[in-house]
């Protein structure tokens, strides 16, 4: 039987469209009004149309998506982003690592603008991560499988534990320098969590020798960083960075130092959301219903 393609759903030329409708009034925002009106918005807006256009690829190759067939996930996936990045600008007002510029003085307009850039955080992670995995990326990449045992779960939360509650716990003179340890902490703290209770862990993948889903996500993340990055160097309403180390050696705005915590950070909101997840898990879990997917 022929195998019938499936189409490209109408959104991801809308999310292009915003895209490239973002990016034209980033040129003329010094020449027109209403393009510095827009360009205020510009990572909202662009990170929206990001998650819109990858969501349509992902259906285009496969026929499944998140905005098409997994919409409640979409929906539960928002708010979790938002509360887990407060949770990083709570760190930030020890370390103050990075500030805002430009931001618009109404405040019904602020909260809306960084919330929807906060909201898409983890809906455009986990989509490029699920894209570079249906493409088979990394699907030759193996290691010997791991053994998981209670030491190993034990102390990865221990000083997962001292990872971040160290910055919190110092002089910020000497704290702005130990965000790393944030960006790597609830790792160790959240999937081994994840591991014991059975949910959907990295530990499982690397107890099976699969470095698929690790690398995809792993890569996932300094895609979106750079993405992140680009759109906002150019944006009137931006962050800076006020990171103590490599300020000479940037990536648009961030100091390349900052930039590898890309990779570490999708873990990290994927470890987040799986350990969420193990408050509305069902009792006893279907093993035929699994699948690879990156929200189910």
């Amino acid at each position: 039987m022929k195998h019938t393609p499936f189409p490209f759903k109408y959104h991801g030329w809308v999310g292009l469209g915003l895209i490239f409708f973002v990016e034209f009034c980033l040129l003329a925002q010094h020449r027109i009004h209403f393009a510095y009106k827009i360009s205020v918005w510009a990572t909202p807006l662009c990170w929206l149309g990001y998650v819109m256009f990858l969501d349509a690829v992902l259906f285009k190759l496969k026929g499944n998506s998140l905005l098409c067939n997994r919409r409640r996930e979409f929906y539960i996936q928002m708010p979790l982003s938002v509360a887990f990045w407060l949770l990083f600008e709570f760190y930030n007002l020890h370390l103050v690592n990075w500030e805002y510029h430009g931001l618009p003085e109404n405040k019904i307009e602020l909260c809306i603008g960084m919330g929807l850039s906060f909201a898409m955080i983890m809906p455009g992670m986990f989509q490029t991560a699920e894209l570079l995995e249906t493409l088979h990326f990394f699907d030759r990449f193996r290691i010997a499988n791991l053994r998981v045992s209670n030491r190993v779960i034990y102390s990865s939360v221990v000083l997962g534990f001292f990872f971040i509650m160290a910055p919190l716990l110092i002089n910020r003179d000497y704290a702005r320098y130990l965000f790393g340890l944030v960006w790597t902490g609830y790792v160790m703290i959240f999937d081994p969590i994840v591991y014991s209770s059975k949910g959907d862990s990295l530990l499982k993948d690397l107890e099976e020798g699969r470095l698929s889903r690790i690398l995809s996500l792993f890569m996932a993340g300094y895609i979106c960083g750079f993405l992140w990055e680009f759109w906002n160097f150019w944006a009137a309403s931006k962050w800076v960075y006020t990171a103590p180390f490599m300020k000479d050696i940037k990536i648009f705005e961030m100091p390349v130092a900052g930039f590898l915590g890309f990779g570490p950070f999708a873990w990290e909101y994927f470890c987040f959301y799986h350990f969420c997840k193990l408050m509305k898990r069902r009792p006893q879990t279907d093993e035929t219903n699994k699948t690879t997917d990156y929200t189910s």
